[in-house]
């Protein structure tokens, strides 16, 4: 049998323009520093015990229960079925149907297929920490304390990884999967001193769930690009690319004719999309594409998915199933990739302004077309309110805070845009559930908060050099920059569980302190595991795969410098007397940062980003995703391998008991949410049916939409107001 990818992944080698194998290697110690630079005060990291017990194992700690796992669709046909599943018994019915249905492993009614929550954490935190004491980062008596850890962690539902990492980690080491298979995809070969291809394909596993990619103006790198997303999606990943590189429809070929421009393959990588399906399974991929303001085909590009809605509403009418997986959008282009444009600062003051905005050539520079700067803006937001597309990326905002300017400027972003960093580089995602660090007495446990912190970027980290990528330059790069992406989800029902409203300087001071510490608190830890480690290679090496010419030599003074501006802005944190424990903590983590940064350098070039969360979500029993507010005190989710569950809301009583209600009247309240899908009163044959909730506690429980029969939602102001609270303490951004 013939591997193509044997051709294919080797050809880009040859680009003049990447970084040659043995310029990645040389100089470069076992951590990939240059020798001599890297400074390692400890010899292993320490591993606190903070969480599971020495004398019970995680496991051992919880009851258990024997469940059924079914999932129906509208009609009651069951679509999928796993008897005899074990479960913790603190689960909801919603987290065992989502874990067992995605992230159980093996074929149903086979001896592969795993049969318990169990099988599934203790395969993926047994791997890590036995790679983590393979890789010198903790004692073998330590690294037992930190796979209990994080086995506790994962099973008590207080952190979850990204969806590639409970789909491929473990399965190779702990089931000895794919020890026959084809070669893998690339990993970081530590003889060599550059990635090799792997042996087999779980080896070294798929563990990131973002990936941004260059593509050139030739068809070589157009079409080796659709490969490696296709493979991408394969093991469960997405992956963007910005696409102003390749030559607009409007300029000229060398030989003659126009080329077809960026659109035409746009169609391309949207059917690749459309045929793989991510980790093999009902998970649809996840792809973003970008197109800078200056490109001549701006505007087309801009237009692109709003024509071809119209055209599935055009369908619609005409009998087509216009459903998620219907045959309207299943028959038009662009429904499996997200569009934004990144716009300069002189664009949007040319908008403000109305000023003319000129194109100009891929190749040469030169002037274009003339635009009307505001027509192109309005026709962003025309097109974002018909299909939510395109969608903006701010490009001053993105290099001010990017950590490693002195190897090349962002280009890029993954497929929710919270994955912002360098062209071929990954990252591997993790988010913490916010309401379980909320102690009983109603303050926030900072320090277990901080524990969990330290324990899920030390695996995140761990993870880099262990797991696989597609290309050899994503391979190496993200050995180099080592990029993490720690968030949180629940932060909605965080805020809900006080008694604040979303939209409250209470809320946004909440969210602003615990943003900054998980932050602060990440560099921290990245900066001790340099001291054991070493720094990221890319800290006093600017050079990465694809760029053997940086801006300058290192990246010491805009990381240090980024580093500094997260520390400034806590000042600007909303006061409140509720939450100022938080906000001096925060300064606490930064100054700690900060000094550690100085003395051992950082292990990561980023740390966090806030993400969309939505399986792993599920999987934490969590009422609210990221960073947003409920959507709705009553949801339906629609399934992609189809189905529907209905989640309530389970955050609703501690508000209300916060707020001062009796227990009848939670009770009676709670009802009336179940029965009417919202917690305001209700007009019934002319009868006004009184929740009981006063008419003050409203905004507390304001959603992003308007319940059926309610009036209320939360002003499109609060989101932005929410994300600029958060934002300047995220390495990132938030999806």
């Amino acid at each position: 049998m013939i591997d193509t990818r044997e051709q294919v992944l080797s050809s880009p080698t040859a680009s003049p323009t990447r970084r040659s194998s043995g310029r990645v290697a040389k100089g470069r110690s076992r951590s990939g520093a240059r020798a001599g630079k890297s400074r390692k005060s400890r010899t292993a990291l320490p591993v606190d015990r903070v969480f599971s017990d020495a004398k019970v194992k995680p496991f051992d700690q919880l009851e258990w229960d024997q469940r059924t796992a079914e999932i129906t669709d509208d009609s009651g046909k069951v679509i999928f079925k796993q008897e005899h599943v074990e479960v913790p018994k603190s689960w909801s019915v919603l987290a065992t149907k989502v874990v067992v249905s995605k992230y159980f492993y093996g074929e149903q009614n086979t001896p592969e297929r795993e049969t318990s929550v169990r099988q599934l954490i203790h395969r993926v935190a047994r791997t890590i920490a036995d790679w983590g004491v393979k890789d010198g980062y903790f004692s073998k008596a330590d690294g037992e304390v930190f796979y209990e850890e994080l086995a506790w962690l994962c099973v008590n539902q207080y952190g979850a990884f990204n969806s590639p990492v409970w789909f491929n980690v473990g399965l190779h080491h702990e089931y000895g999967i794919g020890k026959k298979s084809d070669k893998g995809n690339w990993h970081w070969d530590p003889e060599l001193g550059e990635a090799n291809r792997a042996n087999t394909q779980y080896e070294y596993p798929q563990g990131s769930a973002c990936f941004i990619q260059s593509v050139n103006d030739n068809m070589e790198s157009i079409m080796h690009l659709a490969y490696s997303e296709a493979m991408l999606f394969k093991f469960g990943s997405g992956t963007g690319t910005d696409l102003s590189p390749i030559r607009s429809s409007k300029e000229k070929l060398s030989g003659g004719g126009r080329p077809s421009g960026p659109l035409s393959f746009l169609k391309v990588y949207d059917q690749v999309a459309n045929v793989v399906k991510s980790g093999g399974k009902t998970r649809r991929a996840a792809k973003m594409n970008t197109l800078k303001d200056w490109h001549g085909d701006i505007e087309e590009f801009i237009d692109a998915k709003q024509v071809e809605e119209r055209k599935a509403w055009a369908l619609i009418e005409q009998g087509y199933d216009g459903s998620f997986n219907g045959a309207a959008y299943g028959s038009v282009m662009y429904q499996n990739e997200n569009l934004s444009v990144r716009v300069s600062d002189e664009f949007m003051n040319a908008a403000i302004a109305g000023k003319e905005w000129w194109t100009r050539s891929v190749t040469t520079g030169k002037p274009l077309e003339k635009k009307d700067a505001r027509t192109l803006l309005n026709k962003i937001a025309e097109g974002t309110w018909v299909c939510g597309d395109p969608g903006l990326q701010y490009d001053g905002a993105i290099q001010k805070w990017h950590t490693c300017k002195g190897t090349e400027p962002i280009h890029s972003t993954n497929p929710c845009s919270e994955y912002v960093f360098l062209n071929n580089t990954a990252c591997n995602l993790a988010s913490l559930n916010l309401m379980k660090f909320k102690r009983a007495d109603s303050t926030f446990d900072v320090e277990r908060f901080k524990a969990a912190v330290r324990i899920y970027i030390t695996a995140q980290e761990i993870l880099v050099d262990n797991a696989s990528y597609p290309t050899k330059e994503i391979a190496e790069n993200s050995h180099i920059f080592r990029t993490l992406g720690l968030g949180y989800a629940n932060l909605g029902s965080l805020i809900m569980s006080y008694g604040f409203a979303y939209d409250s300087d209470e809320g946004r001071a909440l969210a602003g302190a615990i943003t900054s510490i998980m932050t602060g608190h990440a560099y921290e830890q990245s900066a001790r595991i340099a001291g054991v480690m070493g720094p990221f290679a890319g800290l006093d090496d600017a050079r990465c795969s694809g760029v053997p010419k940086p801006v300058q030599k290192n990246n010491r003074e805009s990381m240090n410098g980024v580093i500094q501006l997260h520390r400034d802005a806590v000042e600007e944190i909303q006061p409140s007397r509720e939450f100022n424990y938080l906000k001096d903590e925060a300064r606490k983590t930064w100054d700690a940062a900060l000094e550690l940064g100085r003395l051992d350098g950082f292990r990561n070039a980023q740390v966090t980003v806030l993400a969309p969360t939505g399986t792993i979500a599920f999987l934490m029993d969590c009422d609210t995703t990221g960073i947003e507010p409920d959507i709705a005190l009553v949801k339906y989710k629609l399934l992609a391998g189809g189905g529907m569950l209905k989640i309530v809301n389970r955050t609703v009583p501690q508000a209300l008991q916060r707020l001062g209600y009796s227990a009848n009247e939670i009770k009676g309240i709670v009802e009336h949410i179940e029965k009417y899908d919202t917690i305001e009163d209700v007009l019934e044959d002319g009868v006004t049916i009184a929740s009981g909730l006063r008419s003050e506690h409203l905004s507390v429980f304001d959603c992003a939409f308007k319940a059926y029969r309610g009036k209320r939602s939360i002003h499109h102001m609060a989101h932005l107001k929410m994300m600029s609270a958060a934002q300047p303490f995220i390495s990132g951004a938030i999806s």
